[in-house]
């Protein structure tokens, strides 16, 4: 934390408010899913596709070739976002277009999340399910395959109502085959528009003007631009990836980072005192 005391006070005035006020913002890959698992990557929802149901050799290839030449300008901290915008709009559209190729089908992708190495981070199922009690709404924001992450937080029995997503999704003919994806374009520099394009539309969210929020990636801070005024925002920050070349960044940008923590503990504390009974003070 850079300003301890200011990250207590919002804090402070959150429990003040309680659950009522608040809504929660979150990214989906590596922020509620895991980074890491023994020393291995998990996968993401785009890496989930990656399966032989789905998809041919050839592609994955493909994909992974645009991965090593993507990511590193996505994570480089010495580039701007202005330089990166046009890169991942390219990335993003190049995968998909690989992805559409493949002719992937809707029923396979349960099996896929089932076969795949996803996993949710240690005390997600309190944390979904503490939300859900307190009926605070929980807005994913993901550069992600909307499909495949309804699906896994299906599989992990917390899809609760007061979950809305905001992702890529999938359009699927007739016969249950991919033919494109829905809609604008969301990637890892581009969630500002997609929050003040879609937050009017959830009427949940209104006067809930205290925000907890958590991300990866220095994009996901502009997830709560939609959040008409906004009173106290909190931000988290899991730090999962070269972390010495960009802790700097991180802890000047978000309120608190985490580095190498695979777990929701951080998150579902601040919710347990946000909920504490004022009376018990």
């Amino acid at each position: 934390m850079r300003e301890r005391s200011r990250v207590e006070e919002t804090i402070f005035a959150m429990q003040r408010a309680g659950a009522g006020s608040l809504q929660v913002i979150s990214d989906f890959d590596m922020t509620l899913t895991r980074f890491a698992h023994n020393g291995k990557r998990v996968a993401t929802t785009h890496n989930i596709l990656d399966n032989r149901l789905l998809i041919n050799e050839d592609c994955t290839k493909k994909m992974r070739e645009l991965l090593n030449i993507y990511y590193p300008i996505e994570i480089d901290a010495s580039r701007s976002v202005e330089e990166k915008l046009p890169l991942m709009v390219e990335w993003w559209t190049k995968v998909h277009e690989l992805l559409i190729q493949q002719k992937i089908r809707k029923d396979l992708l349960a099996q896929a999340v089932r076969e795949s190495s996803t996993m949710l981070r240690d005390g997600y199922k309190v944390f979904f399910d503490g939300l859900a009690e307190h009926q605070v709404p929980l807005l994913i924001f993901s550069a992600g395959v909307g499909d495949v992450l309804e699906e896994v937080i299906r599989q992990n029995h917390v899809f609760h109502p007061n979950v809305h997503i905001i992702s890529n999704y999938m359009d699927f003919d007739h016969t249950g085959v991919l033919r494109a994806f829905k809609g604008q374009l969301i990637h890892t520099f581009n969630k500002r528009e997609g929050a003040l394009s879609h937050a009017a539309g959830l009427r949940e969210l209104q006067g809930r003007p205290n925000v907890l929020l958590l991300g990866d990636s220095l994009g996901d801070l502009t997830m709560a631009d939609g959040v008409s005024e906004p009173q106290n925002v909190l931000t988290i920050g899991f730090l999962n990836d070269q972390v010495e070349e960009r802790k700097e960044t991180y802890i000047n940008s978000f309120d608190i980072v985490l580095v190498k923590d695979e777990t929701m503990d951080v998150p579902n504390a601040i919710f347990r005192y946000i909920t504490s009974s004022r009376d018990n003070k």
